[in-house]
């Protein structure tokens, strides 16, 4: 496994130099900003990256202000107590995507986040102070107490509402294959471990927050 600097470098050769690469580096949002960010959002954010997964994102955020009508703004208390008589009726809701499976996963998650509210304040508060050292243990509980939260969908969730993480695009895995830290894209709990272990190391090496360490990768191999 090579140093970040050295990576940093294969993508500054690779994108047209250091100034190229630093201007495409996502800029992850501090603990303080994203315990400011209400519930609701984090169930918006939930169910449109549910809704994204498999479909044409652009159709999905033209038809989004229908989704934020059809779950009443996405309170969380409010969509999880909306009962099978009110999902179904959405079915005749021309304004969202009508698709039944992924419509009845926002009260289940809205219920887990009405359970870390009563837990830690605000589960945006749970977010925000989970460590960055252990991103992994996020996705496995998104997975385990959420639905349709796993795999990119959890990855993607965390990156567009600003919490500091990897994603696991192609590229990235392309990386971190010829860095020898995996030898497949990751799945097992024993290759996500390894995974962790080097972003950790990679972040002490730089100061470097885990999203610049994800996109470095990626711009090391990537076109």
């Amino acid at each position: 496994m090579e140093k970040f600097e050295k990576i940093f470098a294969s993508a500054a050769k690779r994108k047209g130099g250091t100034d190229a690469v630093e201007a495409q580096l996502p800029k992850p949002k501090s603990v303080a900003a994203l315990k400011k960010i209400k519930d609701d959002r984090w169930l918006a954010g939930m169910t449109k990256v549910i809704f994204q997964a498999g479909f044409v994102w652009k159709v999905v955020e033209n038809k989004w202000p229908a989704f934020e009508d059809a779950f009443h703004g996405f309170h969380p208390a409010r969509v999880a107590a909306m009962h099978d008589e009110e999902l179904e009726a959405l079915m005749s809701n021309e304004g969202i995507i009508r698709n039944f499976a992924k419509i009845k996963t926002a009260p289940h998650n809205a219920r887990m986040l009405c359970d870390l509210a009563e837990e830690h304040g605000s589960a945006a508060k749970f977010f925000a102070q989970w460590p960055e050292t252990d991103i992994i243990g996020l996705y496995a509980y998104l997975k385990k107490n959420g639905q349709r939260l796993s795999g990119s969908s959890a990855q993607f969730l965390m990156r567009q509402m600003g919490k500091d993480t990897f994603v696991f695009s192609n590229d990235v895995v392309k990386a971190l294959i010829q860095q020898g830290v995996v030898d497949r894209a990751p799945t097992s709990k024993s290759a996500l471990a390894q995974v962790q272990q080097a972003f950790n190391q990679w972040a002490e090496e730089s100061g470097r927050p885990l999203a610049h360490i994800s996109r470095t990768l990626a711009m090391s191999v990537g076109p």
